[in-house]
């Protein structure tokens, strides 16, 4: 067997608790990947309005980002299955208020929008806790084949939970979609019990534990890992599309089944580069590797704002996708091999803040640039950004240009 390929993957999911870990992760993704497809839907359908879908991110966004830093402080302090598992069962009581909203006849869309605003707050707790475990729990050597598989757990829940989410949508409506979440939140829930309990590292310097702001400083003073994330930040926020699919999926005319499978096409994407990346030999120019794969991303958007049919749509989603998964791993296990385990919690924090910006304040940018713009200049206009968002990074950060290894500067 060689050094890189199934070796390392089979030592990592013969961990127990990494295995569980990687099992809960899962089906909390298929739950909430489905549940953000039939809110989306649901709202598009009450309102035919680009700035209320952008709107589901923002709310999101800004609770999560409220609460990000005090969690990852109160992450790197506390056992982490216990923060999981406690989040999770928030989130299992969001899908609950969810099948109850809906059934109410004289339902608001305000209402559908503070259920999002809580499942932002169970987010910004469950985010640093599940990064810490996952990176308590696996050896240092072998941390860019378990962020590989990370991303591969995700991408898979990715595809199969917003194409269960159309289906079921169109076929039983969102009551019956929103019980589905709910079942497959709950076993999450059972896998969370049988991981292991992982308290706050042993060697921690009792001041440096108490500085809630530390993980912004450690951050911002490794230029290599500030600029990985600047760079997913801006071109996810600029280039995204995945707020406004719902629009595409109506112009189209594919219904809310179609709209599940535009979802799913970045993560189908996605896994088949995981699937490469996990047997693969780790990458001899990480940094250059990076900037080209946001910058594919970039081009990838243009050409989707030029489709005109469902077939190209989803294959350049899907190419996007696989632009997007060598950037994820790459982000991963730079802040894996620069990080020590007493500022896991913080530093994950500070990351999620970046990509909670990207991810959700970027469905806002696209929801509202699409009601300004149209829905097709939007997403050009995205693209663009993110080219040029790629080009200043290269130039604003050579340490991240001439980054030749995952572990440490070129």
């Amino acid at each position: 067997m060689s050094r890189y390929g199934f070796a390392d993957v089979g030592t990592v999911l013969r961990i127990r608790d990494y295995r569980n870990f990687l099992l809960s992760r899962i089906f909390a993704t298929l739950a909430t990947q489905m549940q953000a497809l039939v809110v989306s839907w649901q709202i598009y359908q009450m309102t035919k309005d680009p700035l209320a879908l952008g709107l589901i991110g923002l709310v999101e966004a800004v609770v999560f980002i409220a609460f990000a830093t005090p969690a990852g402080h109160f992450a790197d302090r506390h056992e982490k299955r216990g923060i999981i598992f406690t989040t999770q069962g928030l989130l299992l009581a969001c899908a609950a208020a969810f099948i109850g909203l809906t059934r109410w006849s004289g339902l608001s869309v305000y209402w559908l929008y503070a259920v999002v605003a809580f499942t932002g707050f169970a987010r910004s707790y469950m985010w640093p806790a599940s990064f810490a475990y996952s990176e308590l729990t696996v050896p240092r050597a072998i941390y860019g084949r378990a962020a590989s598989l990370n991303a591969t757990g995700w991408e898979v829940a990715s595809i199969f939970g917003p194409a269960m989410g159309g289906f079921i949508y169109a076929w039983r409506g969102p009551v019956a979609a929103y019980g589905t979440v709910f079942m497959l939140m709950a076993l999450s829930l059972f896998f969370t019990l049988r991981m292991g309990i992982k308290p706050p590292a042993a060697a921690v310097v009792p001041t440096e534990n108490q500085d809630i702001w530390a993980g912004f400083r450690f951050v911002f003073s490794n230029p290599a890992m500030l600029g990985a994330i600047s760079l997913d930040m801006f071109a996810v926020l600029f280039g995204g599309v995945y707020a406004i699919l719902p629009i595409f999926a109506d112009l189209l005319g594919v219904g809310a089944k179609g709209l599940g499978w535009l979802r799913a096409a970045p993560s189908m994407g996605a896994i088949l580069m995981a699937g490469y990346q996990a047997w693969s030999p780790p990458y001899k120019e990480a940094g250059k590797t990076l900037l080209i794969a946001v910058a594919l991303f970039g081009i990838f958007t243009i050409a989707f704002a030029f489709s005109t049919t469902f077939w190209m749509s989803l294959v350049l989603l899907a190419l996007c996708g696989m632009a997007d998964n060598i950037s994820v791993v790459i982000r991963a296990s730079i802040m894996q091999a620069f990080t020590s385990d007493a500022m896991r919690g913080r530093v994950s924090s500070v990351n999620g803040i970046f990509i909670g910006s990207s991810n959700e304040i970027g469905a806002f940018e696209s929801g509202l640039a699409a009601k300004l713009m149209g829905t097709v200049p939007s997403v050009l206009f995205g693209g663009v950004m993110t080219l040029i968002t790629v080009g200043l990074v290269a130039w604003k950060a050579p340490m991240l240009r001439r980054l030749k290894s995952l572990h440490k500067p070129g």
